[in-house]
């Protein structure tokens, strides 16, 4: 007889395994609807080759407990190319050709500044702009989760992207999506958080979709006497 019942046992434990790993059905429900915010954020942008914007950056640094803001005009050619120009008297670039990621900031007293060169798999913003860059796709980079819009103060879609493998650059990254069917997965903010605390975002307005890009655009050198970092 224990012979017999072992195996039912074994069975039924198995499937009480399951129940408690199961998802409940809101659980399920507020996952499909998360997937369904990324596949239109990444189905809208993937139709999307070239893209211009202004941005307004907000930067907080836990260590010094303060915030820094900053704005410009960004640009993205896929696949990969990107440009960031911040505006006077800020002044700095950021530029990839789709490999190589630079950062010049001009000196404080007009003077060349100083760059710094990295591969873009060393940087946070690249990772955070992938559905603008076509280097990545969300599905298979991140897991969703839906944040609770209002306590966000967004009439729209917050989205939670976080990284599926470890990643030392970003802890989580916030999509703020369109709600409008008429507008359906366009991103107005993003926002980076890392790991020790630090939080960047970007808000996007006067969006361009396809212009016409001239591709020296991302060819930048830094000015002769900038100093590598």
């Amino acid at each position: 007889m224990k012979r017999t019942n072992l195996p039912a046992l074994g069975i039924a434990g198995l499937a009480i395994a399951w129940i408690l790993c199961s998802p409940s059905p809101g659980e399920a429900q507020e996952r499909d609807q998360a997937r369904t915010v990324a596949a239109r954020v990444q189905t809208f942008y993937d139709q999307t080759d070239t893209y211009q914007a202004s941005f307004y950056q907000t930067y907080f640094s836990r260590m010094y407990g303060r915030y820094s803001r900053s704005r410009g005009r960004l640009t993205f050619d896929k696949p990969g190319r990107m440009r960031f120009d911040y505006a006077r008297p800020n002044g700095k670039v950021i530029v990839s050709d789709g490999q190589k990621l630079t950062m010049w900031e001009p000196g404080d007293d007009g003077g060349p500044g100083q760059y710094l060169e990295q591969a873009m798999r060393d940087n946070a913003l690249p990772a955070a702009f992938s559905f603008l860059t076509g280097q990545g796709r969300l599905e298979d980079d991140y897991r969703f989760r839906l944040l609770n819009a209002r306590a966000w103060r967004w009439n729209g879609h917050v989205l939670e992207l976080r990284p599926r493998r470890a990643d030392p650059r970003t802890r989580r990254i916030l999509l703020f999506v369109d709600a409008d069917p008429a507008r359906a997965g366009i991103v107005h903010r993003i926002r980076i958080d890392d790991h020790e605390g630090n939080r960047n975002k970007f808000s996007l307005t006067h969006m361009r979709f396809n212009p016409a890009v001239q591709s020296g655009l991302f060819a930048f050198r830094p000015p002769a006497g900038a100093r590598r970092m």
